[in-house]
């Protein structure tokens, strides 16, 4: 909604006070996330799905291309997330779309960073890690 306040910098995921910005400020004043996507992830590409290569199902899912993190002992992040929600925006749930960026602990085969839709409805996922460009397609 117009005016509408997600609390930065004043309060982080909806419940948590910024140690140095809060200056007073309840996390309960501002609008709480749709879905937080958990720790140490960085999503930098979202795309809602509106092709129809994929089931139905997938029409007008959030794809989430989350980079990852780089200062941890087991690496997180470094996939797509597809999240779902009601038709009117709530009940938001995610799942793991695609992964397999990450490969050891502390290792990375790429990470992914932005999300487009191609002509045919197939996925195409930008990495700036490995420099390449992935298709994610489906068919039966």
């Amino acid at each position: 909604r117009l005016g509408e306040h997600f609390g930065y910098p004043y309060c982080h995921q909806g419940d948590m006070p910024d140690p140095k910005f809060a200056m007073g400020h309840q996390c309960s004043e501002f609008s709480p996330p749709a879905l937080n996507l958990g720790a140490h992830v960085a999503p930098l590409g979202m795309k809602f799905y509106t092709g129809n290569q994929f089931p139905a199902e997938y029409r007008n899912s959030i794809l989430i291309a989350e980079h990852g993190s780089w200062n941890r002992h087991n690496y997180q992040g470094g996939r797509i997330m597809r999240v779902t929600v009601d038709p009117d925006g709530k009940n938001a749930k995610q799942e793991v779309f695609a992964e397999g960026w990450i490969t050891g602990k502390q290792d990375y085969a790429g990470r992914p960073n932005d999300i487009i839709l191609a002509k045919d409805g197939s996925i195409l996922v930008a990495d700036d890690w490995a420099g390449a460009i992935y298709r994610i397609s489906y068919s039966r």
